[in-house]
């Protein structure tokens, strides 16, 4: 399976030429999870805030280095808002009911793509990896739509079923992903799953 991009041009990882694959965690950090993990973290953050336009770039910049984003990683409240917008087009892939509907959203983004598929190393800065954006150096929303895009692509291919969904719980309401091949998940976290069963149990009980 391709690994879409995890490395945007301003934070890519600076080892020298030609050292893809040679034991450190840059294939790892550029795996399909690992995007979609990035996708999920970002979509919550950038989406669920309370208020969600007050979400300061610094606090955007550290989730992304919590997924493996290298210094330098200098957001201003344009990149943020910029951002946000991905984010916002990307929840209804997380919403789809079925594999039909997240497929056909997500080719409805795929078409708003301002490149041409293609492979890049960033100079053997990373290992070969595929990107949709205009340039290696694109701006980070239109970065983090388009390897978004392609990692939930590739999980939709590789499963055959919507890539994720939108937890169950009222008080959540934050997006995940559905990993394995167990059955589809209802909640986002066990946390949020103990919740709504103590909640349940409870009315049952009242």
């Amino acid at each position: 399976m391709p690994h879409p991009t995890d490395s945007h041009p301003a934070s890519r990882p600076t080892s020298p030429a030609g050292s893809a694959g040679t034991g450190d965690d840059r294939s790892t950090r550029h795996s399909v999870q690992a995007v979609a993990r990035r996708t999920v973290a970002l979509v919550n953050a950038l989406t669920t805030t309370d208020p969600p336009h007050h979400t300061p770039p610094t606090a955007i910049a550290e989730l992304l280095r919590e997924h493996g984003e290298s210094e330098p990683i200098q957001l201003t409240p344009t990149d943020v808002t910029d951002l946000r917008a991905a984010a916002l087009l990307l929840r209804p892939v997380f919403a789809a009911e079925d594999v039909d509907a997240a497929a056909g959203v997500l080719n409805r983004l795929l078409r708003r793509s301002r490149g041409a598929l293609r492979l890049t190393s960033h100079a053997g800065r990373s290992p070969w990896h595929p990107h949709l954006d205009s340039d290696d150096d694109a701006p980070w929303g239109e970065w983090f739509l388009a390897s978004s895009c392609l990692a939930l692509t590739m999980l939709v291919w590789d499963r055959q079923r919507p890539p994720g969904g939108i937890c169950a719980s009222p008080s959540c309401r934050h997006v995940y992903t559905n990993e394995g091949s167990g059955p589809p998940r209802r909640y986002c976290s066990r946390r949020c799953a103990t919740r709504e069963r103590v909640a349940a149990h409870r009315r049952a009980h009242a």
